[in-house]
């Protein structure tokens, strides 16, 4: 990050004292479309779970956190839908616990419903899963030659694959490890497609805008715990490890937020 950038977060989060941090949040711009790749995230948790393809994290307007924690997921309203978000948005460590999308209801869904668009429980999920299937990752990287295998990828292919199929730039993180012998490597583990309201592919880029968007991370400091990836380093090879039914997890990971957390 760049240095103003840091300053001008520090002033903005000082502010927070003497106001309430709802003032601080605005309307949300965009939506971002988060899949993680099985394989990786279950190197770094306990998975009860095998996926062969790219399964939803969720949905996050860029901006609040956790709009209105009394508006609790109610399961019957998404009952028609059970099916494909147990397919497509898995619990990959709790599989029969519905947990994981009251979390992601009650953190994102409630932000996301100020649009009309997504006002509903059944609107939000829906298009959830209406958008995971539009930006289709396990087939569009298979399309470009990008398979998960033991080998490497340079991130420039992988992000050139993702901007050729939507033509919108991605965010791409990693989770970064060391190996027994000492040596650094990073995994492909989570890729974002923001969307703005019209539910468009628009560029993953940061501006200053976006700094809104991190204050409202800031401010609710009890929502702030590390997920494990971060954005990848466009030096370093990429390995987008192939599936095991076996998992080997690491034991430098930081917990990921899936399932058992509270809003």
């Amino acid at each position: 990050m760049r240095a103003f950038e840091v300053v001008t977060l520090l002033c903005l989060v000082c502010g927070v004292v003497t106001v309430s941090s709802n003032s601080l949040w605005r309307p949300w711009t965009k939506l971002i479309l988060t899949h993680h790749w099985p394989q990786t995230f279950c190197t770094m948790e306990h998975c009860k779970q095998h996926f062969k393809y790219w399964t939803l994290h969720g949905l996050w307007p860029d901006s609040g956190i956790a709009c209105n924690r009394t508006w609790k997921l109610n399961m019957t309203e998404i009952q028609d839908l059970i099916p494909e978000m147990d397919k497509y948005w898995p619990n990959l460590i709790h599989p029969t616990k519905d947990d994981f999308w009251k979390y992601e209801w009650c953190k994102h869904g409630t932000c996301a419903a100020t649009a009309e668009s997504l006002n509903s429980q059944h609107k939000y999920f829906s298009k959830a899963l209406e958008l995971y299937k539009m930006f289709d990752l396990t087939g569009t990287l298979l399309k470009a030659g990008i398979v998960p295998a033991d080998t490497n990828y340079k991130l420039e292919d992988i992000e050139g694959a993702i901007v050729q199929a939507y033509g919108a730039k991605p965010k791409i993180q990693c989770h970064h490890d060391q190996s027994n012998k000492g040596e650094q490597h990073q995994q492909l583990g989570q890729i974002e497609i923001c969307i703005n309201r019209d539910f468009k592919p628009v560029n993953c880029e940061r501006s200053l805008e976006d700094l809104w968007g991190e204050v409202n991370e800031i401010v609710p400091l009890q929502f702030n715990k590390p997920s494990g990836f971060s954005v990848c380093d466009h030096e370093e090879p990429v390995q987008y490890p192939p599936v095991k039914e076996k998992f080997e997890v690491s034991t430098n990971t930081s917990k990921f937020l899936l399932s058992g957390q509270r809003c």
